[in-house]
């Protein structure tokens, strides 16, 4: 079978290449994404093989109905880059990884908190410049700290019993609460609202869906502590950009940690450096020096690349044998 493989990277051919031990696929590897205006170079394959910020909307979906692809595998967790509705009705499944590794990203989330309250990477880059000055440098304890989850999936639950392991008190809020998994993890789930008023820190872990849609915006902000912390590893569009920004301008919010962007197309999983950036409000978000920002790397552990790889590469040989996809990663 002919796979045509997407935004490619060099960390994806290698962790593909170790674990494909079969000869039935052949790989067609594009370093461009796939959108409508490059779905022509999906003829003659049986599946494309795409991540996050590839766009496939019922034009696309269509010109890969008539190129003859069969399958659609997202190599990520997430799928709302991706019209299912439009893929069933062109004959086309949908398959993704829906847990490759809840622990790299859970961790991730972890670090980059524990860097923007720590200041870890300005004191990094002040000690490069051999300045050993500690002043501006002052974080807190996270111990006795309150810790917001949203979103309990297996990321979220991997994160707050990370926090859990801090000594922090850990609120959750899910509208499909796991009360079992929250007694035994003591966490306490509640209500939105009062999460975000009680919480130092928020950690977002939420799919992209209609319902969460900015999810975190001028009114939720609002609610959150004076001072609190924002840490969002889920999807970039969970939170309104802008009014992010009005929340730093006032000092509202105490520190912002981003793996994700809400207009990530395009400048995420690229060298832009020499480069003038294009995104005003990412550019204003990089000014502020209590945000630190990273390129959605939350995934990117061996672990994880190597499960993201085998499950992928299990459904494309499914589609050749003919038997029925793992059933947790069809959409």
């Amino acid at each position: 079978m002919v796979v045509s493989f997407y935004d490619t990277k060099p960390y994806d051919r290698e962790s593909f290449a170790e674990a494909a031990q079969s000869e039935k696929i052949e790989w067609r590897f594009h370093e461009f994404r796939l959108t409508p205006d490059t779905a022509t170079t999906a003829d003659g394959a049986d599946a494309v093989c795409v991540f996050v910020n590839d766009r496939l909307d019922a034009g696309c979906i269509q010109a890969l109905g008539e190129a003859g692809v069969k399958l659609i595998t997202l190599r990520c967790a997430g799928h709302n880059n991706v019209d299912v509705e439009a893929a069933r009705g062109a004959g086309i499944a949908v398959t993704r990884v829906p847990a490759y590794s809840p622990h790299a990203v859970a961790e991730h989330a972890v670090a980059l908190f524990l860097s923007l309250n720590r200041k870890i990477h300005r004191a990094y880059s002040r000690v490069r410049d051999h300045n050993f000055s500690l002043n501006r440098l002052v974080g807190f304890d996270v111990f006795g700290k309150t810790i917001g989850i949203v979103g309990t999936g297996r990321i979220g639950k991997a994160a707050a019993q990370i926090f859990r392991g801090f000594g922090a008190r850990v609120l959750a809020f899910d509208p499909a609460a796991d009360t079992e998994w929250a007694r035994e993890a003591d966490v306490e789930y509640t209500e939105m609202d009062r999460l975000l008023r009680e919480s130092d820190v928020v950690s977002l872990h939420l799919p992209l869906v209609p319902e969460t849609l900015h999810l975190v915006n001028a009114d939720t902000l609002a609610l959150m502590k004076p001072g609190a912390h924002l840490i969002n590893t889920g999807r970039g569009k969970l939170i309104d950009t802008t009014a992010l920004i009005a929340a730093l301008k006032t000092e509202h919010l105490g520190g912002v940690a981003l793996d994700v962007y809400e207009e990530e197309e395009g400048l995420f999983f690229e060298d832009l450096s020499g480069l003038i950036l294009q995104d005003d409000e990412l550019s204003r978000l990089l000014t502020f020096p209590n945000v630190l920002v990273t390129a959605h790397q939350g995934f990117l552990t061996r672990e994880a690349l190597g499960e993201i790889a085998r499950v992928t590469i299990d459904n494309l040989l499914r589609l050749e044998d003919g038997r029925p996809f793992l059933e947790e990663t069809a959409l």
